[in-house]
């Protein structure tokens, strides 16, 4: 499948640093218009006292007024494990609509069960406003974004590039990061290696943007590089790595790693697209399965 791909469309890309959970998320606008979307937003969450509040939401809310853009996407690359999605507070705030991956309903079906959902849990994504598959496209303003479908961390994962930018998620992360793991419900470090492939044949100066950064070795957090540093430098799979190095490498990386600590709240929020869901009574609750995970 060709995409259209064109470098010539730059769109001016705006990051915000959540220092809670070491996320960027991302204001796109269309250069040409007032039109931009929002990826990967996040949700502020104090989970030992099971609070939930708005700060980094209200940041992305009060930039997109002061300059007068009009939101027309709220974009989630996948069912992070790692924080909450805000795309509904946002989305209640200001419009756009909710889009993610289709495979989003293997990883509903999944989590469902050890969440312990009811049949009133809709496993079909009609929670999200859109679905993507490899090759879909949608407009911001003027721009074509379009999507690869992108497993191995999740199956549900997607990169979104948008004119001469790449949104990946947590497929990659920067040169000198590496890669995301591969071993929660439903990932695969095969598939991930082929995901990354897919990335990396991208041309070379297209701007990759993260969706995390940890700073590794005491760095500033970074959150853009492009395809030709990735390729050329990634420690788990630039330099012409094989399939077979990059699995036995995952594979024995994520044995150590411990769970995200807020994957309990983050699945059951962002499965239901950034919804926090409730008792019989409707109040808003969050379960902890016992040994599920």
């Amino acid at each position: 499948m060709t995409h259209p791909i064109d470098m010539t469309i730059q769109p001016e890309v705006t990051g915000f640093f959540d220092e809670a959970t070491n996320t960027i998320s991302y204001i796109v606008r269309d250069p040409n218009s007032t039109a931009c979307a929002v990826v990967d937003s996040v949700m502020d969450i104090d989970y030992a006292a099971g609070r939930i509040t708005y700060a980094h939401a209200d940041e992305i809310i009060a930039h997109i007024r002061a300059e007068g853009l009009t939101l027309e996407w709220l974009i989630e690359t996948h069912v992070h494990a790692d924080h909450l999605s805000a795309a509904p507070y946002i989305q209640d705030k200001l419009g756009g609509k909710i889009g993610t991956g289709e495979n989003i309903m293997i990883v509903q079906d999944t989590f469902g069960k050890i969440f312990n959902e009811g049949t009133e849990f809709q496993r079909d994504g009609s929670q999200f406003d859109a679905l993507f598959t490899e090759g879909s496209t949608y407009q911001i303003g003027g721009m074509t974004a379009f999507t690869l479908h992108t497993p191995g961390h999740t199956p549900a994962c997607m990169v979104h590039v948008i004119g001469d930018a790449a949104f990946v998620g947590d497929t990659l992360f920067m040169p000198d990061g590496g890669s995301a793991r591969a071993d929660f419900p439903g990932g695969d470090a095969g598939e991930l290696y082929d995901s990354i492939q897919k990335v990396l044949s991208l041309p070379d100066d297209m701007r990759l943007f993260m969706c995390h950064d940890y700073g590794p070795n005491g760095r500033d957090i970074a959150w853009e590089t492009t395809v030709g540093d990735e390729k050329a430098h990634n420690i788990h799979v630039g330099g012409g790595k094989t399939r077979e190095e990059f699995i036995a490498f995952r594979t024995e990386r994520d044995k150590q790693l411990a769970m995200p600590k807020l994957i309990i709240p983050a699945l059951q929020v962002n499965m239901r697209a950034g919804e926090v869901p409730t008792d019989d009574n409707g109040n808003p609750m969050l379960k902890v399965p016992v040994n599920g995970l």
